[in-house]
């Protein structure tokens, strides 16, 4: 049968190219899913886990050299290379083209070709996008159909149109030698090829939501943000909403589907997402936020009923796990899921699919699991309205020993754009080997800004100037600790007391000392009932150091000066303004 749409000329194209023994277009449905799972079961590339503890779960082992995103692989393709940026990998896109064009031809050989019509966003949306995936991996079937609303929903939402963003992705031969991630943001299309692990693979994930989606929210007038979007319901029954971006290891999922200590006292947190926040401009003037994924695509290792309970509930049934370990009575183990174990039970399977011996983890500090969202306990009644949430607050943060304070609020929203621009976070050693490393990831958006983000900074600025009612922006730091390397701040669901304060300020209700670097809580602001803070740790956390603040204010200098020119006016006097606050001049450098 001849092609006669759009998407149908597209697939007839790259089934040319790829040469795939047959082609199956996805629907979505359970028999699909289970179809392929039970494929996956018969040629190992998945393994069942015990379903009587986690219905209808699975384990997935990824190749060892195939774990984790691959920044240094991963390309913004335009045309030019300044709208790249510093931050980001830039390659020609006609470079592109032939270079992953020859690893495509004929790489379906052998193999089915999956076509994956999806959605990010809500149905019925008008703020919605359709992306179609083709893929040779059933392994990205299954996720992309728990992680976004996938099949005949997002087909026939397209139609006959052309309006899809299309994403060619195929395992190659997995060698990281030939591993890419291109994104061709004026084309609106994705190219992966050598990975199968998340989202290198997941292309409605960061491929789309963040990358692609960035350079299309900036060309129409909204945000497309790495952020969390939580609801703090208070004592009578409002419900506050906040949007939070934090990088890697902080702690974004935890405090997205926090338990509250204070839930007696009427203080809860409802999520509406972990991950992921598209914001547009409501007719009430007033920034309106939606989770566009259907799922989590979560970190496993430190995940427990104590670390984030509700996470535990949620992937208790109809998930599959990546490169976690397996006990011999059939379940999934990672370091941390026992708190008061620290190595698995004898005869357990590593992530490799070998008996664990130490002294290595059992599962890949990577590991994941990916588990539908509405089996949250914490879900909003709301994460699925399509108009989204009304966003009150926004919050960037870091792992930070030193500088940061536990938290303090922005001035306005152009210090509060100037304060994310400038945010950075000290690594872990499951992020890069090397510990308390200071990096710089400007509103968590550093391996996921599609474009040049010094304009990406200018878009920012430029939203705040048509958003009649915006957010108030904070930075809150969890990590802070004191002489003897010990955490000052409990932390975990703990935090909700800061969510309090902020959500206080917004009300004008609570407290606040200036500073040169913003608005820091007065102790007595704080709600530290039952905590055992002694004043000292309580100074400690609020504590703005000017020598410490001094470095930190030519170390962002030294960051913010690689983007030259093209860096917002607005930004480079929001740095000149913290340096004579803080009495240090240019010179000083």
């Amino acid at each position: 049968m001849s092609a006669t749409t759009p998407l149908e000329h597209w697939v007839e194209e790259v089934a040319g190219m790829t040469r795939p023994d047959r082609i199956v277009w996805c629907d979505g449905s359970e028999e699909e899913y289970q179809r392929l799972m039970q494929g996956m079961l018969a040629d190992g590339t998945m393994v069942a886990v015990n379903h009587d503890a986690y219905p209808n779960s699975y384990l997935h082992r990824s190749d060892p050299s195939d774990v984790a995103r691959t920044e240094h692989l991963t390309y913004i393709c335009t045309r030019d290379k300044d709208d790249a940026g510093p931050n980001n990998n830039w390659m020609d896109p006609a470079e592109a083209k032939r270079k992953l064009g020859t690893l495509f031809e004929g790489c379906m050989r052998g193999r089915t070709m999956y076509v994956i019509p999806y959605m990010m966003g809500v149905p019925g949306s008008p703020h919605a996008k359709i992306g179609v995936e083709i893929t040779d991996s059933p392994y990205v079937v299954a996720n992309m159909r728990i992680m976004t609303h996938m099949g005949t929903v997002a087909l026939d939402a397209l139609g006959s149109g052309d309006d899809f963003i299309p994403g060619l992705h195929s395992l190659g031969d997995l060698s990281p030698d030939r591993r890419f991630i291109m994104h061709f943001p004026e084309e609106r299309l994705v190219w992966s090829i050598g990975s199968g692990y998340g989202g290198n693979a997941l292309l409605g994930k960061k491929c789309l939501s963040l990358r692609l989606a960035s350079w299309m929210a900036r060309e129409e007038g909204w945000l497309a943000e790495h952020m969390m979007i939580l609801g703090l319901e208070d004592p009578s029954g409002e419900i506050t909403y906040m949007a939070g971006a934090f990088p890697s290891a902080c702690g974004k999922t935890n405090l997205a589907m926090l338990v509250s200590p204070l839930a007696e006292q009427g203080y809860r947190v409802w999520t509406v997402g972990d991950d992921i926040c598209w914001m547009r401009i409501g007719k009430d003037g007033r920034l309106w936020a939606v989770n566009p994924e259907n799922g989590f695509f979560g970190v496993a290792p430190g995940t427990n009923t104590q670390t984030n309970p509700n996470a535990m509930a949620a992937l208790g049934r109809n998930s599959i796990f990546t490169n976690v370990a397996l006990t011999p009575d059939g379940l999934p183990w990672w370091e941390g899921i026992d708190p008061e174990r620290k190595t698995p039970p004898p005869g357990t399977i590593d992530w490799h699919g070998k008996v664990w011996n130490g002294p290595a983890p059992a599962a890949h500090p990577n590991s994941r699991f990916t588990t539908p969202a509405d089996q949250c306990p914490s879900i909003s009644p709301h994460w699925q309205d399509q108009a989204g949430v009304p966003i009150s607050v926004i919050m960037f943060g870091g792992r930070r020993a030193r500088v940061a304070p536990l938290v303090y609020q922005a001035r306005d929203w152009a210090h509060g754009v100037f304060v994310g621009a400038g945010m950075g976070s000290e690594t872990t050693a499951a992020a890069t080997g090397k510990v308390g490393v200071m990096r710089r990831d400007p509103m968590a958006m550093r391996p996921f800004c599609g474009y040049n983000m010094a304009d990406y900074w200018g878009h920012w600025l430029e939203m705040g100037r048509r958003i009649p009612n915006p957010p108030a922006i904070f930075h809150v730091n969890w990590f802070r600790k004191d002489d003897n390397g010990d955490f000052l701040w409990p932390g975990f669901g703990q935090n909700v007391r800061v969510l309090r304060w902020m959500l206080e300020r917004v009300r004008g209700t609570a407290d606040a000392v200036e500073t040169p670097v913003g608005l820091v809580p007065t102790p007595e602001s704080l709600d530290l009932d039952g905590l055992d803070l002694a004043p000292e740790k309580v100074a400690a956390l609020l504590r703005i150091d000017p020598a410490d603040w001094a470095k930190e204010w030519r170390d962002q200098g030294d960051y913010l000066a690689q983007f030259g020119d093209r860096l917002p006016a607005a930004i480079r006097e929001q740095h000149d303004r913290l340096g004579q606050r803080l009495g240090v001049t240019a010179g000083s450098r």
